[in-house]
């Protein structure tokens, strides 16, 4: 399992192995092991489900209320997606930034995002399956959004495609009204939740 952390502070790639024969593949794309020496500490399961997506579909940038939180890993079983981490998290030395990864069966790459930061995706292909492990379940009342199009963060999304943007995606606060509004997570509340966790200090 090849480890890469990500230009945003608490965000990481992993590559895993895969063991290809006559039959297929194997792949595995979290052990806690790998994934506790690379990150701090385990992940906590809360929740595990998956999106469909046709070409041009994006999704986010969506984050949740701190405390509690929601750290995820990200894989993509089918299709391919351009998979986007924001930091949202105000005081953080990476505030603002953002990076990507190209997710596909082909890589089996996988992201994981801890607490506070903002993710985001946009179908590449038809039929994208976008997977995700949840370190809590979903709370609709808790998920945020902000412009994935605000011009300040000025996100990847390739050119020449048809955006496919839900209602409240498109209405979403820019990254400075957001915080204007006191709505994004702080940065010293996402470190405090791994206080008493094993988490190295960074």
């Amino acid at each position: 399992m090849k480890v890469r952390e990500l230009a945003v502070s608490g965000a990481y790639e992993f590559v895993p192995d895969v063991h290809r024969d006559q039959r297929g593949a194997f792949v595995a794309h979290y052990t806690e092991t790998a994934f506790s020496e690379a990150v701090g500490y385990p992940l906590r399961l809360g929740q595990v489900h998956h999106s469909y997506s046709r070409r041009g579909v994006v999704r986010g940038v969506h984050y949740e209320d701190v405390p509690p939180g929601q750290a995820k890993v990200v894989t993509c079983p089918a299709g391919e997606l351009l998979d986007v981490v924001v930091d949202l998290r105000v005081g953080s030395p990476t505030f603002g930034r953002w990076d990507s990864t190209r997710l596909n069966p082909d890589s089996c790459r996988a992201v994981y995002l801890e607490e506070g930061l903002g993710h985001a995706f946009i179908a590449l292909r038809d039929n994208t399956v976008a997977a995700y492990v949840t370190s809590v379940e979903y709370d609709p009342a808790a998920e945020h959004e902000v412009d994935a199009f605000d011009p300040a963060l000025g996100l990847p999304w390739p050119d020449g495609m048809e955006y496919l943007v839900s209602p409240r995606d498109r209405d979403a606060p820019t990254l400075a009204e957001a915080r204007r509004a006191g709505v994004l997570p702080s940065y010293e509340a996402c470190r405090a939740l791994h206080v008493g966790r094993g988490d190295r200090a960074r």
